[in-house]
């Protein structure tokens, strides 16, 4: 954990910053933009780049994970930059809380992939890319994206511990067992083996 040196209604207010920056449906936003239908009845329903995938547009997946992605890191450097890294932390993990349960769809929201690997680059770039690279590698290997966002949830404390950033270690659990839990559904099929593959409608 970073030493604590913004007051503590400061943080309350930089979580609710981080929260609205993260709450932005942009999955949704951008099917609609794009004049793919209702992302909502599409695939599994989720609001994430993996969904929109299902929709067949590339383009738009890709806005969607970069978007996604971006609104964590945005969350993060703007704390930081105008308050300090406790700042920064307390903004990054209301994000990723804000992309999961947004209060726009009554709290049903992503799974915060991409929101997840957007914060960890803000926070500690190198673990960032490390987690970045363990999703493709994983992915290239096994073409299950829910299995590639496990995995490198997973591996977030190892990168954590082995490229010298402890102080987002307490951080990187959190965030790790809240992108598990909300894999729960997929955890399931995964051990049944009807987890859909990537790009599958």
């Amino acid at each position: 954990m970073p030493a604590l040196e913004t007051g503590i209604f400061a943080l309350m207010i930089w979580g609710l910053i981080g929260y609205l920056f993260g709450s932005i449906p942009f999955g949704i936003v951008i099917t609609r933009v794009f004049g793919l239908g209702n992302l909502r009845e599409i695939g599994s329903g989720n609001i994430g780049t993996t969904n929109v995938l299902r929709t067949g547009s590339k383009p738009a997946a890709a806005a969607t994970l970069l978007l996604d992605g971006g609104k964590g890191a945005i969350a993060v450097l703007i704390a930081r930059l105008l308050a300090g890294e406790d700042a920064a932390q307390v903004a990054g993990l209301l994000a990723f809380l804000g992309h999961c349960f947004p209060i726009w769809l009554k709290f049903k929201g992503g799974k915060g992939v991409a929101t997840f690997l957007g914060l960890m680059l803000a926070l500690a770039w190198p673990v960032g890319i490390a987690c970045c690279l363990t999703w493709l590698l994983t992915a290239l290997i096994g073409r299950i994206s829910s299995l590639s966002a496990l995995v490198s949830a997973a591996s977030t404390t190892f990168w954590v511990v082995l490229l010298g950033f402890g102080q987002v270690f307490l951080l990187g659990i959190a965030v790790t067992l809240l992108v598990f839990w909300r894999h729960k559904e997929n955890v399931a099929r995964l051990r049944t083996g009807t987890e859909p593959k990537i790009g599958q409608k």
